[in-house]
């Protein structure tokens, strides 16, 4: 199947989830509604789990890339953690799917597909990375501290990653907090400005 097909049907699967809870949520209607058969997304997915575990997985990967976006963008390193963590507060706020992966809150109208891998027959590789590990809100912190330290740590950054790791950490862990409990006022940049350094050393 094509990429852009593939991708049609999880926008089918999240357009569906939108308006049902995901055990209302029928095989044959996702396929319809995105112009193909039954037998071609079963073909894809393998199964309704199957499904569930592709939306989510992609849904991981939006996020991710968007903080690889908000990492890239050009400033000290406590306004780009500032753009990760409003980044990460209007993603959960946005997107159900990340919402949940990053707090570990699964409500019942969503899928839950357990995080540890399944055995797959799959001979699709996207299929097959989607039954691998599904990321942990703990290992969200990781991932996202890892690549904040990556991205602040640079050629031209001349920081270094020991001094970074903790602030990143706390970061990342503020924006999550924000994401359970909406800060006031001064929101989500006061927060950060208070753990990170300007010039961390």
């Amino acid at each position: 199947m094509m990429p852009a097909a593939r991708e049609s049907l999880l926008d089918a699967a999240y357009t569906a989830l939108a308006r049902r809870p995901w055990s209302a949520v029928r095989m044959v209607d996702v396929a319809a509604a995105a112009g193909v058969s039954r037998q071609t997304l079963y073909n894809e997915f393998g199964s309704k789990d199957g499904l569930a575990r592709a939306l989510v997985r992609r849904e991981a990967d939006g996020y991710l890339a968007g903080v690889e976006r908000a990492l890239a963008v050009p400033g000290e390193p406590r306004e780009r953690l500032t753009a990760v963590a409003e980044w990460t507060r209007s993603a959960a706020r946005d997107n159900v799917l990340v919402r949940a992966m990053l707090t570990g809150c699964w409500s019942e109208r969503l899928p839950a597909p357990p995080p540890a891998a399944v055995p797959s027959s799959s001979s699709v590789p996207a299929q097959r990375r989607a039954d691998g590990p599904l990321p942990t809100p703990r290992d969200f912190v990781r991932i996202v501290r890892d690549r904040a330290v990556i991205a602040l740590t640079g050629p031209a950054a001349h920081a270094d990653p020991a001094e970074l790791t903790r602030p990143c950490e706390l970061a990342v862990r503020l924006a999550l907090s924000c994401v359970a409990a909406p800060p006031g006022e001064g929101g989500v940049a006061e927060l950060i400005q208070a753990v990170v350094p300007r010039r961390p050393v």
